[in-house]
């Protein structure tokens, strides 16, 4: 970064410090007009977002609205675009309006996490190793569900660590933040550890001519992610006031990158009357339909939250299985199954890794597909396969969503909406459902053909 770039910083950051704690609606938009002041559009959106504190969600819209920017960068930190207030092509152009350069630096920090994050791994199985050593087992094997996919919510780390460096927006750099992160990886995965005998084959060869068997003892270890939380208590050391200032970073980046990573439904504790059995069978593939919201399981945990308001992912794969399955699970036990093999995200409904990996362990035929393969999703269908869609704000959610394609009818998509029976009963155009995914979800999606086909059911 060059001397004009870290004096445009410093006076960015000077402007944040006096607006960093006016949270009411009315300061927010006067911490608007001093960005204005200080980076025009750019820093007034910046200015915006640090004054509203945990009400930017609900201001950005209209910032993006009032100030007309082609992108709205709501990081909330200036300095955490991490290359400087400047695209290195564009002389002059503010990074907050260069997408191209924004989505290169969200890349390099999810590879920068995801790098530490195997070597968490690498450092579970170094301890698993030394645990197994002290059992006097025969053999042991690692149960990984990260294998495929290294699960985490990058957002979440992104905003612990803004909140932890406070007032020092200078010293923000990607390489600051993934060595903080490298403090604590000996963490970053725990193990159980389970025993079971095992009859083998004896390979003696004084015996080749024979089959003999012996038994062995086998140690099973199955990892699992502590979680970003883990980072925000031990690592960040975050108070109170920080964490929820994190929690504001952390989705309105998401907002911001429409990746849907913060799934919730509006719960105030209030259920609806359970659905009893419901079945569609207007599509191809009879689906078993269930609602978080049931009051049969909509207050039990999901984590530590609940399946009312973040159970929409596990819910959605209740109706995948249950439908293309001789298993009916219903929303209470797939919760409890998705929180052991890591599918739950701490106040963020679930890592998206969960709908493969779901449909994986249940032995169904899983394929990632992307908003640009409509005939992929509509043939999908017409042969008897379900889609998860991860969806973003629009007809079926206020943030991230996930729900279930079920069929195609007269030209019109079919859905089971996990969090509404009457959304579940209509008819909705590919386009709406298209245009409302998420535009950077993990794993493979936004949308999961899972099935075999018709021909199969």
């Amino acid at each position: 970064m060059n001397d004009s770039q870290k004096s445009g910083l410093s006076q960015m950051a000077g402007t944040a410090h006096t607006i960093h704690g006016a949270v009411k609606t009315g300061k927010a938009i006067a911490a608007a007009a001093k960005g204005a002041a200080v980076g025009g559009p750019y820093g007034a959106a910046a200015g915006l977002a640090l004054g509203a504190g945990r009400h930017a969600g609900k201001l950005l819209a209209v910032a993006a609205v009032l100030l007309m920017l082609p992108v709205l960068y709501v990081l909330m930190l200036p300095s955490l675009i991490f290359g400087g207030l400047t695209s290195n092509g564009s002389p002059g152009q503010p990074v907050l309006n260069d997408n191209t350069a924004i989505v290169q630096n969200v890349n390099d920090i999810a590879f920068a996490v995801n790098e530490v994050l195997g070597e968490g791994i690498a450092d579970a199985e170094a301890r698993i190793a030394l645990d197994f050593a002290s059992t006097g087992g025969d053999h042991y094997e690692i149960v990984n569900p990260y294998a495929a996919d290294m699960t985490s919510n990058t957002n979440s780390f992104i905003a612990q660590y803004c909140a932890a460096r406070g007032e020092s927006w200078d010293s923000i750099s990607l390489t600051d933040m993934q060595a903080i992160l490298r403090q604590g990886k000996s963490h970053l995965y725990s193990f159980t550890r389970t025993s079971e005998v095992r009859t083998v084959e004896d390979d003696d060869e004084a015996t080749a001519d024979v089959v003999e068997t012996k038994e062995e003892t086998w140690y099973i270890y199955t990892l699992s992610y502590n979680g970003e939380g883990y980072f925000a208590d031990t690592v960040f050391r975050l108070s109170d006031k920080q964490k929820d200032l994190a929690g504001s970073y952390a989705e309105n980046l998401s907002l911001f990158l429409g990746d849907g990573m913060f799934q919730y439904t509006q719960y105030n504790g209030t259920t609806v009357s359970s659905l009893g059995d419901v079945r569609f069978t207007d599509g191809v593939t009879e689906v078993v339909y269930f609602n978080q919201l049931d009051e049969r399981w909509a207050n039990k945990p999901y984590g530590t939250d609940n399946i009312g308001g973040y159970g929409c992912g596990p819910t959605s794969m209740s109706i995948v299985v249950s439908s293309l399955t001789n298993d009916i699970v219903d929303p209470e036990e797939m919760a409890d199954w998705a929180y052991k093999n890591g599918g739950w995200c701490s106040k963020s409904g679930s890592y998206h890794s969960l709908i493969p990996n779901t449909a994986k362990a249940w032995g169904l035929p899983v394929e990632g597909c992307t908003a640009s393969e409509p005939q992929r999703i509509v043939d999908a269908l017409a042969d008897g396969k379900l889609v998860v869609a991860i969806m973003l704000k629009g007809h079926f959610t206020t943030g991230g969503h996930f729900i279930v394609l079920r069929g195609v009818q007269d030209g019109k998509i079919l859905v089971a909406d996990p969090a509404s029976y009457t959304r579940s009963q209509k008819l909705w155009d590919l386009s709406i459902i298209l245009n409302e995914a998420s535009t950077r979800a993990g794993a493979g999606g936004p949308f999961w053909i899972i099935g075999a086909g018709s021909a199969s059911q």
